[in-house]
C-alpha cells in the first residue's frame, strides 16, 4: 500500500476512532440525588429542563439554596428539583465549563484519552461513512463501520473495526495503542500509538502509525494535534499529518 493509499486509510482510521457521549438524565417521581459535599460543585436539573451549577448553601426538605460560580444565590423549591448530583465540569474565572465532550478525538484523529465503560457514540463522515465506538472497559473500546454505498458484489462489501487500548492513564499524560483494520476486499489497515498531555481545558496529542496492506506494503505516518477550550461551547482544534518523502496536510477548526 503506497503513501496516497495509506493516507486515505489513515484518514478513515482516525475518522472511525473516538467522541464519547454521556447518557441522558432519567426522570424520576422523587428528585434524584447523588451524595454531594457542601463544597462540591453540583448540577441541579429542574423539571422544566433548566440547569443550575454551583455549591450548596442549604439543603432543606422544602427548598434548595445554591451559590452559582458568579456569586449569585438562588433558592429553588424542592418540588421543582428533578435531580441533584456532582457536576462533571469545573469553574474558571467565575464561569462553569463542562468537560470536553469529544476528549477521545480531535477533528478526525484519536487522542490517548479513553471512552468510558458503557459509553458509546455514533457518527457519519461525508454522509457516507457511518461508524460506532463502544467503551467495553474504562480503558478499552471497539467499534466499526461500513460505507453507505451500494453495488458491492456478494462478500465484497468493505467494513472496518477499530480497537483502542489505553496503556497509560496519568493525571496529565495518557498513552494508547490502537488499529484500524479493514476487512473484505482490499483488506489492510493502520496500527498506531498516540500520546496526549494536558488538562481538561486543553491538550497536545502526538501519534505515529504504520499502514499495511495485503501486498505487504508499509508506510509510516505521524500526527500532531491539539485542542484548547476557549469558551463554554467553543474549542479550537488543530490536526496535522506527515508521511513519506515529506508530504503532509494540516487542518484546524
Amino acid at each position: 500500500m503506497r503513501s496516497q493509499t495509506s493516507l486515505g486509510a489513515t484518514l478513515v482510521l482516525v475518522a472511525g476512532l473516538c467522541l464519547a457521549g454521556a447518557p441522558p438524565l432519567a426522570a424520576a417521581q422523587e428528585p434524584e440525588r447523588a451524595p454531594v459535599h457542601a463544597a462540591t460543585l453540583v448540577e441541579v436539573v429542574l423539571h422544566d429542563g433548566s440547569r443550575l451549577y454551583g455549591t450548596i448553601v442549604s439543603d432543606d426538605p422544602g427548598q434548595l439554596i445554591v451559590r452559582t460560580p458568579g456569586g449569585a444565590v438562588v433558592t429553588v423549591p424542592r418540588q421543582q428539583v428533578r435531580s441533584l448530583r456532582p457536576a462533571a465540569g469545573r469553574v474558571e474565572h467565575g464561569e462553569y465549563l463542562p468537560l470536553e465532550a469529544n476528549a477521545t478525538r480531535l477533528i478526525f484523529g484519536p487522542t490517548a484519552r479513553s471512552l468510558g465503560r458503557g459509553k458509546a457514540y455514533l457518527g457519519v463522515y461525508e454522509f457516507l461513512m457511518p461508524f460506532v465506538q463502544v467503551g467495553v472497559t474504562d480503558r478499552f473500546s471497539i467499534g466499526g463501520g461500513t460505507p453507505l454505498l451500494f453495488g458491492f458484489d456478494a462478500g465484497q462489501r468493505p467494513f472496518w473495526i477499530t480497537p483502542k487500548l489505553q496503556i497509560v492513564n496519568g493525571a496529565r499524560t495518557q498513552v494508547a495503542v490502537g488499529a484500524f483494520q479493514t476487512l473484505g476486499s482490499g483488506a489492510g489497515g493502520v496500527g498506531y500509538v498516540v500520546a496526549s498531555h494536558g488538562g481538561a481545558r486543553g491538550s497536545l496529542t502526538a501519534g505515529a502509525g504504520v499502514t499495511y496492506g495485503v501486498d505487504g506494503g508499509r508506510s509510516r505516518i505521524v500526527m500532531l494535534g491539539g485542542q484548547r477550550q476557549v469558551k463554554r461551547n467553543l474549542a479550537l482544534i488543530s490536526e496535522s499529518y506527515l508521511w513519506g518523502h515529506g508530504r503532509g496536510v494540516a487542518s484546524g477548526g
